[in-house]
């Protein structure tokens, strides 16, 4: 779905449950950006943005890619440490060169670690120095989910561990977008409930948006749009969307047995998964040094 076609299902702005002046001119300014041509998170990199477009390209070479990302030493150096990290370098054998990492890493980890050095990027612009905090938030949780998709998929064996990977990534990028948008209503920071409907019910078809514009993959842009819904879903197989919320659902239960053996036991995705609540605690306790080594990978 192209985004003037998301544009068109909120062509009458969805007011929030609790309505005030600045959550709604907020959510026009919101339905006014899906409108336009394309949507682009405010302040993101325009190396990561030229990177991500070449790597949609079919004909794309190692080359290419060493040229453009050669050029900004602070994403190289993101690049190796993720192609060093004990998530990707099973043999042990460490790389030194952009070439051999972009080989070991392949392109969607590769677009991991463009994201990455992008959304450290912004964390550091002026523009949101007031929403640091909850930036920092959401990018450590994108990390963990990121970590729990991947360990995931090696589990199933039916998913792209790299694919997943990235996936859940950028399974924040709507939350993101509508955080670094809410710096220019400020009184909405004071409204929680109020912010809380306009993310709910905003942020899928905007991450959708982001995603088509960085033109990521199909099942990747499904997968971040659908995942809150799979378990309302009549399907028999999983796919990448149930991986992903089960990750979301590890990552928020992590810490609290009790509440994950409640969850895991009216959770339909991870039904799909075959896994059960010792299994997902298992998983938890197993993965919690991958975890720890891809936060450190992508930065702090």
């Amino acid at each position: 779905m192209e985004p003037t076609q998301i544009a068109e299902q909120h062509s009458e702005p969805v007011a929030p449950r609790i309505m005030n002046a600045d959550a709604y001119a907020f959510v026009c300014q919101l339905a006014k950006d899906l409108s336009g041509p394309a949507l682009e998170l405010p302040s993101y990199p325009k190396v990561a943005l030229r990177v991500q477009k070449l790597l949609a390209e079919e004909m794309v070479t190692s080359d290419r890619l060493v040229r453009v990302l050669g050029a900004e030493p602070t994403l190289v150096g993101r690049i190796l440490t993720l192609a060093n990290s004990a998530i990707q370098n099973h043999s042990g054998k460490a790389v030194a060169d952009l070439r051999t990492a972009i080989v070991r890493l392949g392109f969607d980890s590769l677009r991991t670690a463009v994201i990455s050095f992008a959304m450290a990027q912004q964390r550091e612009a002026a523009a949101f120095s007031t929403i640091q905090r909850p930036m920092r938030a959401l990018w450590e949780h994108s990390v963990e989910v990121s970590a729990l998709c991947c360990v995931l998929a090696r589990l199933n064996g039916r998913f792209n561990p790299d694919t997943a990977l990235l996936t859940g990534v950028v399974s924040g990028v709507g939350k993101l977008y509508i955080l670094t948008r809410a710096t220019a209503h400020p009184q909405l920071f004071g409204d929680s409930d109020a912010y809380a409907d306009i993310v709910r019910q905003w942020h899928a078809e905007i991450a959708q948006a982001v995603l088509e514009h960085w033109q990521m993959a199909d099942e990747v842009i499904a997968a971040v749009r659908d995942f809150e819904n799979v378990d309302s879903e009549i399907r028999r197989g999983a796919n990448l969307a149930d991986l992903l919320a089960a990750a979301h659902l590890l990552a928020d239960c992590k810490g609290e047995p009790d509440v994950l053996q409640l969850k895991v036991s009216t959770s339909v995705a991870l039904e799909r998964l075959k896994l059960d609540a010792p299994a997902c605690q298992t998983l938890l306790v197993e993965s919690a040094q991958e975890i720890a080594a891809l936060r450190s990978a992508l930065g702090d």
